[in-house]
């Protein structure tokens, strides 16, 4: 165990006071040691404990662990791991009424449920693309004003001077602009802000994030975005896209909203965790090939990125969806620039059709290529590193709304500021002939019929910028104005990437590669004797977009698709596919990509793939919460409703024991008396999901507390489990594989017979005003937790996505990181 340098185990508040913890007894009849992991047996509630941090290469007195505290707010740092996120429970629960209504339904009704699931996709994809049309147009439209008024200001004080009164109105609109975007990000959704992937990355993989898929978040991101596009910030509107078919795809599949408090009873199935799940990938999908008119590249990068499960017939009805967002947005969008029914420039950014010898590459360029990805990955690693210590900033000093909005504004400010300055000072001239692209043209200090190129790639959006860079004409472009801007526009994108605004980083990251390549381009045609071989610098801007890309997120697979697709060439998917693995090997050396790093920077309990490559010698006893807290088959109304309300149960599993009593037939007679006038059913359960009411709401009087509560209708009979010596791998890959909430743990014997799962404590719970308290505090109990049955008392410890989570490797091996209330 010399490779691990601290231990953070599970127990509960048991020795604030001596009173909560050292007189319970445990499983095994004993007295409560404190932080033992041995569970007890003498009683039928066992609380779990605090947390502490135990070396493990020494023994700890009791004296000195008294010392260490619980867990508390502490400064925030990349090595912790925040215990206020829950897991979604992606793993069907098969208690008695879930098993009870798949057995009455007909084989016609699982029929119309799977062309239920069609539908949904259908208008998943169909929603998405209109949202993307709108963004795209109402973009078009108010940048094309802006860029009227700040022309004809230039225009104007280029002749009779004073150009510094056209510098502070392009500021001024800027800064403004983006203030709105701002305030409504920081002030009305913060988890508006940035891309959204990162955030989906977490919900697909099954960590419940607050607010994430909510419709106000969608207006909030719609409305941000075109602000921040506008506004000339280094973003694009590509990304944003993801979170927002995310936010379709998870209110469309529930057949309500709960923020406009509309329900239209319809795909009522689809209201638990599993299901949204699937809809939420469809959604991602979606997004991808609205904004980039790559159905195929969508659906590898719902799988590449988030799905945390796959089936093939999921992977059909994803792509149903990708392929009806993009036809949805070529339609319209070929309606609205009076072309109807012209879909060949599919998605939001069109990079341009590559044709004739601009296609063609040798051999001998293929070293140049995987040079130019391991370049990307440098560039890509300096920009996350840059970045990671950027956000910590943020995160310690800029954490109030106002400061986030003035820091926002600030930013444009500057990217106004500096822009105007480069273009100032820009001689790059370029002829306006009848073949020029560009729809911002800025004639400045150029001559007549002349146009600044400097302006152009600083002036236009970045994604007609882009396009330029890989079209354009040779000669269009001067080294040392791709120079300039590779250098600026790369520390700006730094900057701009986690602003409380939402904007995405596909396009500036796309836009500095295409500088820097074609860079390369114009310096290999110029050093060479026979400059004709490297004519036609367009092609090595694509292949430095597709490096700078892989070397801030590190995709590879779904990224190489979107690129070909996106260019509507197949040519170049082989240099594209090494580029990006080259980028991603170079990359990671060094640092994670850049939606890892901000998953980590949110201490966010995310489980990757596999377990740690040196994990095997931890087992599910070393790992586990334990004690666990344990309940009756039967148990007290009381006792439920205390141990639902402790805040210091960190787990929210409920293992179910049964004492083997001549008691037990009083507490059936008692549970009959009451509390079997109406029977529940899921349909109960789905009206109140996902926002059930906290358990605090419920009264319950004294002489209810004393009731009994039967638990056996919604306990999940079939529990996972395994032996408390499996190793942390074999643990994790089960854990991750089926989405679970909870793993039970048992003891050698393996006697465990039952387990009861429902959703997460204190923030489960239902109200029906047709019954009485009682049958109220019924519901409430099987929706605030998981519950599992078990005779014999042989549970020994659950294993939580924090128990797994905290182990990962470090500089000196494998680390675990300390949990705390970040």
């Amino acid at each position: 165990m010399a490779n691990i340098t601290k231990k953070v185990s599970w127990s509960s508040r048991a020795d604030e006071s001596g009173a909560a913890g050292e007189g319970t007894p445990l499983l095994n009849g004993s007295e409560q040691p404190r932080h033992s992991r041995q569970p007890s047996e003498g009683g039928s509630l066992c609380q779990i404990g605090r947390l502490s941090t135990v070396d493990l290469e020494e023994e700890i007195t009791s004296d000195e662990e008294s010392q260490r505290g619980r867990p508390k707010e502490i400064p925030h740092n990349e090595k912790l791991l925040s215990l206020k996120y829950e897991s979604l429970d992606y793993d069907n629960i098969e208690n008695q009424l879930f098993l009870e209504e798949e057995r009455k339904m007909s084989y016609m009704g699982f029929r119309c449920l799977e062309i239920s699931r069609w539908v949904v996709c259908g208008l998943i994809g169909f929603l998405t693309g209109l949202i993307a049309c709108f963004i795209d147009i109402v973009v078009e439209q108010l940048a094309g004003i802006k860029y009227q008024v700040v022309k004809e200001n230039i225009e104007k004080f280029t002749e009779v001077g004073g150009l510094s009164i056209s510098l502070l109105l392009w500021a001024v609109l800027n800064s403004a602009i983006v203030m709105l975007g701002a305030i409504i990000v920081a002030f009305f959704e913060p988890i508006a802000a940035g891309s959204g992937i990162p955030q989906i990355k977490c919900y697909l993989n099954g960590i419940k994030i607050p607010r994430v898929v909510r419709l106000k978040t969608l207006v909030v991101k719609v409305g941000g975005v075109i602000c921040s596009v506008v506004g000339g910030l280094a973003v694009g509107k590509e990304g944003p896209m993801i979170h927002s078919g995310a936010v379709v795809a998870a209110g469309v599949s529930q057949g309500r909203s709960t923020s406009l408090k509309r329900d239209f009873k319809i795909f009522e199935y689809f209201r638990r965790d599993t299901e949204k799940r699937d809809f939420v990938s469809a959604g991602a999908a979606a997004g991808v090939s609205a904004a980039f008119g790559a159905p195929v590249g969508g659906v590898l990068f719902s799988l590449e990125e988030g799905a945390s499960f796959w089936n093939q017939m999921l992977t059909w009805r994803i792509f149903f969806a990708s392929m009806i967002s993009t036809f949805t947005l070529n339609f319209f969008l070929s309606i609205y620039h009076n072309k109807p029914g012209e879909l060949s420039n599919p998605g939001l950014i069109n990079f341009g059709r590559f044709q004739g010898d601009s296609v063609a590459y040798n051999l001998y360029e293929i070293p140049l290529f995987i040079a130019m990805g391991a370049i990307g990955g440098l560039l890509g690693a300096l920009f996350n590193v840059l970045n990671y210590w950027l956000t910590i900033f943020r995160i310690r000093y800029v954490h109030r709304p106002c400061l986030q909005v003035m820091e926002a504004m600030l930013v444009a400010a500057v990217t106004a500021t500096v822009s105007f300055t480069m273009i100032y000072f820009s001689n790059d001239c370029q002829p306006l002939g009848p073949e020029h692209t560009e729809e911002y043209p800025l004639q400045l200090f150029c001559a007549d019929g002349e146009y600044n190129s400097m302006a152009t790639a600083f002036f236009n959006t970045p994604e007609r910028s882009v396009r330029s860079l890989f079209h354009n004409q040779p000669g269009t472009y001067n080294p040392l104005t791709l120079g300039l801007f590779t250098l600026t526009y790369f520390f700006l994108a730094c900057w701009t990437y986690g602003l409380a605004v939402s904007a995405g980083v596909f396009i500036p990251s796309l836009l500095i590669g295409a500088a820097w390549g074609r860079l390369c381009g114009i310096l290999l045609a110029t050093i060479t004797p026979d400059g004709s071989i490297w004519a036609d610098p367009g092609k090595y801007a694509l292949i430095g977009a597709a490096a700078q890309l892989g070397g801030i997120v590190r995709m590879t697979l779904s990224l190489t698709v979107i690129m070909v697709e996106a260019t509507g060439n197949v040519t170049y998917g082989l240099p594209i596919m090494l580029v990006l693995m080259t980028a991603k090997i170079v990359g990671d050396y060094f640092v994670e990509g850049l939606y890892d790093i901000h998953i980590k920077l949110q201490s966010v309990p995310f489980l990757h793939w596999e377990a740690p490559a040196t994990s095997h010698w931890l087992t599910a006893r070393e790992v586990m919460s334990s004690p666990v807290t344990c309940l009756n088959r039967i148990e007290k109304v009381g006792t439920i409703v205390d141990t639902l309300s402790n805040t210091s149960t960190n787990h929210n599993g409920f293992p179910v024991v049964v004492k083997v009593s001549g008691s037990d037939e009083v507490f059936v007679e008692l549970a009959r008396s009451r509390l079997t006038q109406r029977k529940l059913q899921l349909k109960d359960f789905r009206d109140a999901y996902p926002r059930f009411p906290p358990i605090q709401s419920i009264h319950v009087s004294q002489d209810e507390r004393e009731c009994m509560m039967d638990l056996t209708e919604f306990m999940n009979a079939t529990p996972y489990t395994v032996p408390q010596e499996t190793s942390l791998p074999r643990v994790f890959k089960l854990f991750r594989a089926l989405g679970l909430r909870h793993l039970v743990v048992v003891d050698d014997e393996n006697r465990v017979r039952v387990c009861v799962s429902v959703y997460s404590c204190m923030s489960l719970m239902i109200t029906f005003l047709s019954l009485n308290a009682m049958m109220m505090m019924m519901t409430a109990v099987v929706l605030t937790s998981h519950f599992w049955f078990v005779t014999l008392l042989q549970v020994v410890g659950l294993v939580t996505r924090k128990d797994l989570a905290r182990y990962h490797l470090g500089k000196h091996g494998l680390e675990e990181l300390q949990l705390a209330q970040t």
